[in-house]
């Protein structure tokens, strides 16, 4: 073997061409040796082609070598790829999503030190089955994406990623339910703008029911909205046609507020208006709220039901308590039920999300308190479940839990019992308590719910 040492191989000619080797022939460039290219060079040392490095990997490689594509393997866990430190003009290095896993287990490409696309940012690779390219260029842009010609195409993604509450997956949709107070933490949002468009339901806490010829507690506000992109079964109170319904929500920290169910009236506490129960309490998500169940009236004192999401039934001389307060399109809940509209005579239901309490019945075969309206039903956490239905008023047949919903049930002669409670975060309201002092409680108000759903795939 000969060895030729010399400090520059120019053509013959000027202007002319060099040529290394002939057709067939292997030239090799030994490790640790650079080739720096400065022209227009096509093939080995080029601006932006890299070699890809068929063995798959699933750890940082720290960092990356200049000019080397990565098929990177998310299946088991997400990693990082750190880039190279100091680069020159012209480094190039290459990633691509070998198991197609990098929306469930995002790839980050670390910076070390350099700007992406001008950024002093991480770039995270979150788009399933992508291959991306990345071109030292300078200091003020750093690494720029040169793989899709159209760097603001690849640096975005299809899809939300978001965390907060309790997660699940149903089909292509990503469920975060919230049964207390938290925070919806929106890290990116998608480059598509239909698919930051999210569904949700937030439900008020529950009315509670109060005790001694009273009416049921209302259901909390009902407001659901569907997006078109995330596939469910919606109940009838979708408010989607309504613009102002509409959350197309963006890369920040969404406060989250689960209205608690409002406490029951005392069946012991002698006079009004120990008697009569509480409001339910607010729940929030962005710009939506819905406000907490009402609560019933009672004889004693005349006390009336009060308004709310839906309001609560009258005792059976009162008024009823106004529903959809504050007013909302389309409404977030009904009316209480009227009372039996005779002295001894029973409680109204309170009001539900798709229908208003029930009236007593006097006189009748027996007396009986008003059911508690009808609550909704909805798909959007995976499986059909109702909320938000009135809690029954009381009389000598205690009224009924609402018939689709979580109110519940009045109770009735002697008046010992103790109105039902509505069912935890479903935002039912509460039944009415026992007939006479020194009787049974009103039931609790069920505590609200916040549910967001937003596509994944």
């Amino acid at each position: 073997m000969s060895e030729i040492k010399v400090n520059k191989i120019s053509p013959r000619t000027n202007c002319g061409t060099t040529q290394l080797g002939d057709s067939g022939d292997t030239i090799t460039i030994p490790a640790g040796v650079t080739i720096s290219n400065s022209g227009t060079a096509s093939g080995f040392g080029s601006t932006g082609e890299v070699s890809w490095n068929t063995t798959k990997i699933t750890a940082d490689p720290g960092p990356a070598v200049s000019g080397v594509g990565y098929f990177t393997d998310t299946s088991a866990s997400a990693f990082n790829v750190t880039l190279p430190s100091s680069p020159s003009a012209g480094a190039v290095i290459a990633v691509a999503d070998y198991a197609n896993t990098w929306d469930a287990n995002n790839l980050t490409i670390l910076r070390n030190g350099s700007n992406i696309e001008g950024a002093a940012e991480n770039f995270v690779c979150n788009q399933e089955g992508a291959a991306i390219t990345f071109v030292y260029v300078d200091a003020v842009k750093g690494w720029v994406v040169t793989n899709s010609g159209n760097s603001t195409q690849a640096f975005g993604q299809t899809f939300i990623s978001a965390t907060g509450g309790s997660e699940v997956v149903d089909g292509n949709c990503r469920i975060h339910t919230f049964t207390g107070p938290g925070t919806f933490t929106v890290s990116s949002v998608s480059c598509e703008a239909s698919n930051n468009v999210v569904s949700y339901l937030v439900v008020g806490g529950g009315g509670g029911g109060s005790s001694d010829w009273a009416g049921g507690g209302g259901a909390g506000g009902f407001r659901e909205t569907k997006s078109p992109v995330t596939p469910y079964t919606a109940s009838p109170k979708c408010g989607y046609s309504t613009p102002g319904n509409r959350i197309t929500v963006t890369a920040q920290a969404y406060p989250i507020t689960v209205g608690s169910g409002g406490a029951g009236g005392s069946g012991s506490a002698g006079e009004a208006p120990g008697r009569q129960g509480a409001n339910g309490l607010v729940s929030t998500f962005s710009t939506i709220s819905s406000a907490g169940g009402g609560t019933g009236g009672i004889e004693v004192g005349g006390v009336q039901a009060t308004n709310g999401g839906s309001g609560g039934g009258a005792w059976y001389c009162g008024t009823i308590g106004n529903g959809n307060t504050p007013p909302v399109t389309p409404p977030q809940g009904n009316n209480g039920g009227a009372g039996g509209g005779s002295g001894g005579g029973p409680g109204g239901g309170g009001g539900g999300a798709t229908a208003v309490g029930g009236a007593g019945v006097f006189p009748g075969s027996p007396a009986t308190g008003g059911p508690g309206g009808a609550g909704a039903t909805t798909n959007i956490s995976g499986n059909p479940l109702a909320y938000a239905g009135g809690g029954g008023g009381n009389g000598p047949t205690g009224g009924s839990a609402s018939p689709c919903g979580t109110g519940g049930a009045g109770s009735n002669t002697p008046g010992t019992l103790s109105g039902g409670a509505g069912t935890t975060n479903r935002g039912g309201g509460g039944g009415a308590g026992g007939l006479s002092e020194g009787s049974g409680n009103g039931g609790t108000g069920g505590s609200g719910v916040v549910i967001i759903r937003y596509k994944i795939s």
